[in-house]
């Protein structure tokens, strides 16, 4: 099944927008593939809805990064150990610990504007006892910045980066598996 044929049929589907909002919680809890890989195809493919998918995604994103906070709070007591390692490590977290006590919007809005993963930033900001609403706010514009500015692009390079995707989304496709089962290699080894 080729990728525009995927996208048809998931784009058609009632459950795609409640799938791509689970995608994103996923991706902020515990996937550190980005949603990037879905959302610039399928808003190529479907640019009348590429205002919603932004906004569902965002929505999943803040869900998920709201859970990471809470549960850096309460339960970093009990299980921080175990937390720390299964996201990315002591030396990480003490690191992030010390960039929010520092510089705390900022180090949070850089980390939600660039590819990195946002777990350790979640667990951080919420075991240092950082405002609930600042972090939010932190994500909220960072991610805003990162799912809007797609819809923007699809919006002026359209109709390029459309032909370029419908002529390699097979290669690309077939990239970004292999780039996953490395990383779950990785991650499982």
């Amino acid at each position: 099944m080729s990728a525009q044929t995927w996208l048809d049929r998931l784009d058609g589907a009632s459950y795609a927008l409640p799938l791509l909002f689970f995608l994103s919680m996923m991706e902020t809890l515990l996937i550190p593939i980005p949603i990037e890989a879905i959302l610039i195809p399928w808003m190529l493919t479907k640019r009348r809805r590429r205002w919603t998918i932004a906004t569902v995604a965002l929505a999943g994103n803040l869900t998920a990064a709201a859970l990471g906070y809470w549960l850096g709070l309460l339960a970093m007591e009990q299980w921080g150990d175990t937390l720390v390692s299964f996201f990315g490590g002591a030396e990480a977290f003490d690191s992030f610990s010390s960039d929010i006590e520092n510089n705390g919007f900022k180090a949070i809005l850089a980390v939600g504007i660039s590819p990195t993963p946002l777990q350790i930033a979640m667990l951080a900001a919420g075991a240092t006892g950082y405002s609930f609403l600042m972090f939010l706010l932190a994500i909220g514009i960072s991610r805003s910045t990162r799912y809007y500015g797609l819809a923007l692009l699809v919006h002026f390079a359209g109709d390029a980066a459309l032909n370029l995707w419908q002529r390699y989304s097979k290669q690309i496709g077939a990239c970004l598996l292999v780039l996953a089962g490395i990383w779950l290699w990785f991650i499982f080894k």
